[in-house]
């Protein structure tokens, strides 16, 4: 085994946390990857993983080693991709991660109009309401909502979210519009909240503003939170991209507009900069032309 090939098979293992996952993935016998990194380690002089009965995890050691390790793969894949046409031709795989129902009302729409347009190109989606570590986690590409912190990834801003209030049209024709955050108090209302029943709302442009609501639903999952609301019981706070198709609709409106917090902004988020291949340039410019379009999202 050569020592690009035991790089690739030690990245293997420890994404899959586990020999028998890292031969899946390198189509290799089991053996012949614990051969690998039994040799890698010895080559080192250092230990590489852990090992137990059902998984194997990274040492201090080997954590810093994947960091590097990734890094040189990605290199010679970006100057393998060079030599065959990648940089100006889309090909690949794209590893993109974002919110679940981000992804799922504004992302895959532009993700499949990607692959019909780049036949050479394929896709691998991880939606999680987590921020992602794009070099540690190897992604190409991450949709980040809020306030980005100071770092060296690349970022191109394709929107922004509001905090919104809402309720169905039939609600607010049978209860009112609440004028106030305070009004709310008057108002059946949704929490969406995994934690307790009171739930503080903050309004005003810096947040300085406080409702405490008590609600008598309170709700885990935002889709339910939402689906409650549709049907007119109640009112939830959402993201505003969150109920985006209910507004274009007309199912949904939201009130105290005037009350809401600072927008947070949308980002596409990439590491290479300008060096980024073309499968990451072209989704982004195509993505970025598909969310900037979105009324909700501006």
């Amino acid at each position: 085994m050569d020592r690009i090939q035991a790089l690739e098979v030690f990245v293997a293992v420890a994404e899959a946390q586990s020999f028998a996952g890292g031969a899946r993935k390198t189509g290799l016998s089991p053996p012949s990857v614990t051969r690998g990194i039994n040799s890698l380690e010895e080559r080192l002089g250092a230990r590489l993983f852990t090992r137990t009965t059902r998984r194997v995890r990274l040492t201090d050691v080997g954590q810093a080693y994947l960091e590097d390790a990734r890094q040189i793969l990605e290199h010679l894949q970006a100057a393998n991709d060079a030599a065959a046409g990648a940089a100006t031709n889309p090909v690949g795989q794209l590893r993109l991660t974002c919110s679940h129902e981000f992804g799922r009302i504004y992302v895959m729409p532009v993700l499949t109009e990607f692959l019909d347009l780049y036949p050479d190109v394929s896709v691998d989606v991880v939606m999680v309401d987590r921020i992602v570590n794009l070099v540690e986690e190897g992604f190409d590409i991450a949709v980040r909502i809020g306030h980005l912190p100071s770092s060296d990834l690349s970022a191109v801003r394709v929107g922004r979210v509001r905090r919104v209030v809402c309720g169905a049209p039939g609600y607010f024709a049978e209860n009112g519009i609440p004028r106030s955050p305070e009004d709310l108090k008057m108002h059946r209302t949704v929490a969406i909240s995994p934690v307790s029943p009171s739930v503080d709302w903050r309004f005003g442009y810096e947040m300085d503003e406080t409702v405490r609501i008590n609600s008598r639903l309170v709700v885990s999952s935002v889709a339910s939170g939402i689906e409650v609301a549709r049907k007119g019981w109640g009112l939830t706070r959402v993201l505003s991209y969150q109920i985006g198709p209910d507004l274009e609709s007309g199912a949904m409106q939201t009130v105290l507009e005037d009350f809401e917090p600072e927008p947070l902004p949308i980002h596409l988020v990439h590491v290479e900069g300008r060096r980024a291949a073309a499968k990451v340039r072209t989704f982004i410019d195509l993505a970025s032309r598909r969310l900037r379009s979105v009324a909700v999202l501006n």
